[in-house]
Order: structure tokens, then sequence, then C-alpha cells
């Protein structure tokens, strides 16, 4: 897939509010819910599961009930509401999922959703022994806040895109060493579906699908793609 970044705009004001469809879209998902996989997966995993910016541990709640629903061990993250802070935000995360890797024996999950999903890769990208795998929802990869509509908000707390842009292109001179598997929707009225493409890192797999940001949490469909690639060896 060929992306031109510097093309990327953030999700206009109209397409933000593309968002308030989300009830439409739970009516949708009526049928799908009774085709998802039952039962106990083969292999239990440990999965710490990251909110998005401004949401806390309840925002993954489907997600999480789902995934012990196959037999998994999932857990949030332990930091509660994510505030955008990304280096105080890693550096706590570290410890806690050092903290599972040493109560386990083995290297967890990271299922991230949005900004909680750039943080799951930048933690794999320094501990990589600590991480199985990533599974990023609607995550930015490139840009920063810039190409979403959290980008006003960073601008308004001080904080210079320019510059944060450039810090994100400079972390891919240390590639990524654990599989990523990156879910995005054109429908995304939050962040730019293109800045969730990652053409730079090896084993790096992109999903595409048909739903709002705030409805990957839920949608029958991404718990499918989440639950198998959780547990895909």
């Amino acid at each position: 897939m060929a992306i031109d970044y510097d093309r990327i705009a953030p999700p206009t004001r109209r397409d933000t509010l593309q968002e308030l469809r989300l009830p439409i879209d739970a009516l949708r998902w009526t049928p799908a819910w009774f085709t998802l996989p039952r039962g106990r997966a083969a292999v239990r995993r440990t999965v710490v599961l990251l909110p998005g910016f401004g949401a806390g541990p309840r925002s993954l709640v489907a997600l999480r009930r789902y995934l012990a629903s196959r037999g998994h061990a999932a857990v949030d993250w332990g930091l509660g509401r994510n505030t955008g802070r990304v280096p105080q935000l890693r550096a706590a995360l570290h410890e806690r999922v050092a903290a599972l890797v040493r109560e386990t024996g083995e290297p967890v999950v990271l299922v991230g959703w949005s900004l909680g999903g750039y943080i799951a890769r930048e933690l794999a990208r320094e501990y990589p022994d600590l991480v199985r795998r990533i599974i990023t929802l609607g995550s930015p990869v490139v840009g920063g806040p810039r190409y979403t509509a959290t980008a006003r908000w960073y601008e308004s707390q001080g904080f210079d895109l320019d510059q944060m842009e450039g810090a994100v292109r400079d972390r891919y001179a240390k590639p990524l060493q654990t599989p990523v598997v990156a879910v995005y929707s054109k429908r995304d009225g939050i962040v730019a579906w293109q800045a969730c493409i990652d053409r730079w890192s090896p084993n790096v797999r992109n999903i595409e699908v048909d739903e709002s940001h705030i409805g990957m949490g839920f949608a029958p469909d991404v718990l499918r793609i989440v639950a198998e690639e959780v547990e895909r060896d």
C-alpha cells in the first residue's frame, strides 16, 4: 500500500461527528455477536489492555470480558486514565509488564487502543523480550498527535507538534522486533487512517475494518481479530 505521508490530514469536524453513529453500528453488530468463537483457547495468554487518550480501563471492558471468556488472563494496564503523557506512562507500564513477566515466566501480549497502541509499540521497542505480540486499534504510528483529533489539545498544552512528529520519526531508527498487527478503519473520525499504517517496521500486518474509532473496542469483528492474534503462535 503506497501512502504519501506528506499528504495526511487530521480528521475533519465532519469526520469526527461520524463517531456519533455508534448506536447505529451497535444494531448492525447484533447478528455478529452470535457468531463469535466461544469456548476456551488451546493456549492461555497474559494480555495487557491499554486505553486510548483520555480513557480508562472501563473503555476496554468488552474486549477484556471476551478474552477472559476464551481463557486468557486479560488485565488492564494499571495506570488509570490515559493522560497522554507518553514518556511517563511508558516508564510506569514497563514496571507493570516486567512484574507480569516475572510472575508468569512468559512475555505478554499488548493490545492498545489509539494512543494506547502507540505506547505499547514504544514499550516493545525498548524491551522486546517482555512482549510476545502487539495489537493496535486505530493507533497513530506516524506524526504523533498531528494527524488526530487531539492535535489542538496538545497545542493548547504547549506541546510542539513539529517536535513531537520528529521524535516519533526518529524512534524508527531502532526497529521493532516484536510482531505487530495494526487494525485501522477508513471510517475513523479520531485518527487519520493513513497515520495508522506502518510501512517501515518489519513484521507488521495491517488489517482494515469498517468501524468507527470508538467502535473498535466493541465491534465483534475487531474482538474476533484480537482473539485470533492473541492466540496465534
